[in-house]
């Protein structure tokens, strides 16, 4: 396309129209992305994930611990950190059970866990 044809084309009144209508189509959608953008919690943006899950129910089957949570922490897809909390006999022996399996389920370092009893 040359500057001619180009030029005959923005002379067309329905191309302009139609020009104008699409720029503005474009603003609107932008605009509406931009500030109408319905954010997500963050309960509903984190969903546990398998090694989680597998995680939760293994330490479970301990004895002193009853219903579990966990959060394991990753950077680039391995696991660096881990927050536990369980239900069950707070006591010291239940939690270094606890740290001791998840270490060694993790392959991370004991002080990377975190372990804490739920609220009754």
């Amino acid at each position: 396309m040359n500057k001619v044809s180009i030029k005959k084309i923005f002379e067309n009144k329905t191309a302009r129209t139609v020009l104008i209508l699409m720029v503005a189509l474009l603003l609107v959608i932008a605009v509406y992305g931009v500030f109408f953008k319905t954010e997500k919690t963050a309960s509903e943006q984190y969903q546990a994930s398998e090694l989680e899950e597998r995680l939760s129910r293994i330490l479970s089957r301990i004895d002193g611990v009853g219903e579990t949570t966990v959060m394991v922490g990753e950077e680039n897809g391995k696991a660096v950190s881990a927050v536990i909390v369980f239900r069950g006999a707070d006591s010291i022996l239940t939690r270094i059970r606890v740290i001791d399996a998840a270490a060694g389920a993790l392959g991370i370092g004991k002080d990377s866990i975190l372990v804490y009893p739920a609220e009754s």
